[in-house]
């Protein structure tokens, strides 16, 4: 038989499976867009380099009552999806968590507002924004907002602030979750309608700790393909680190703009 029948063939055995496999009814179904959410559900919005990635390994051992420990980056973005990096997710249950660095949205009904000092997310993000390959100077980002998403930091707590769509927002401060991580989970157990053990909380906060987050980003790495796997993204997890990172003038003209906001939050008497 000559190859171009042969191919030929193979094409009309192949053709008819593939069919069958998309029509079958459990086959992508389950797939929903990821502007398709509930009321119920709950959006963790928070501003880059705020601790968003923790708090989405902290909810997945919350809600799925999972070893976080041994938890990839992979399977977290599929338990809660980050809506900028999802086209679809799957529903596992009535309520669904959601990581955003976005706006208020008229759908987002139910948010836990994750806030850092400012201060300590600029120094974070500039150094995310270098391991990204930008070019860039802290002067670039503080002065004239360069590469800030989706605004400057300020502009994102004050609008989350005003809550423009009436939503039930829960405020979690990243210092309180660092000091006291066990209150704060009970915080937003309270807050997601959940019953959790106090087992279940403490051994989603073994799970995540500092050194395991580390560990899991060296083991796993991340399911961002615009991420370089040799750079560390997870970087020091402390409170107050921007006054070595950032020079004093900048750190008073970042005041400066975001005086109302970091009082506001106890960042700056």
């Amino acid at each position: 038989m000559k190859l171009r029948a042969i191919v030929k063939k193979l094409k009309g055995l192949i053709k008819p499976a593939s069919k069958q496999l998309i029509n079958k009814k459990d086959e992508l179904i389950d797939f929903i867009s990821i502007n398709n959410t509930n009321e119920k559900d709950i959006f963790i919005a928070g501003y880059p380099k705020s601790g968003n990635t923790w708090m989405q390994n902290l909810i997945c051992g919350l809600l799925f009552g999972i070893e976080t420990s041994l938890l990839p980056d992979k399977l977290t973005q599929e338990l809660v999806p980050d809506v900028h990096a999802k086209k679809f997710y799957k529903r596992f249950g009535t309520i669904n968590f959601f990581k955003t660095h976005d706006l208020p949205k008229k759908n987002m009904r139910r948010v836990i507002h994750l806030v850092r000092d400012g201060r300590d997310v600029m120094a974070s993000y500039y150094a995310m924004n270098i391991a990204m390959g930008k070019k860039m100077t802290l002067n670039d980002m503080i002065v004239d907002g360069k590469d800030m998403y989706p605004v400057s930091w300020h502009e994102h707590c004050r609008q989350w602030l005003n809550n423009p769509f009436n939503a039930d927002i829960l405020i979690v401060k990243y210092e309180d979750l660092l000091t006291d991580t066990f209150n704060q989970l009970k915080r937003i157990v309270a807050f997601s309608g959940i019953t959790r053990s106090d087992d279940i909380i403490n051994r989603a906060i073994l799970g995540n700790s500092f050194d395991e987050m580390k560990r899991k980003e060296k083991e796993y790495g991340w399911d961002n393909k615009s991420w370089n796997p040799e750079k560390d993204f997870i970087r020091k997890g402390k409170m107050g680190s921007y006054v070595n990172e950032i020079p004093e003038d900048l750190v008073e003209i970042f005041e400066s703009k975001s005086k109302a906001e970091l009082k506001y939050f106890n960042y700056l008497k």
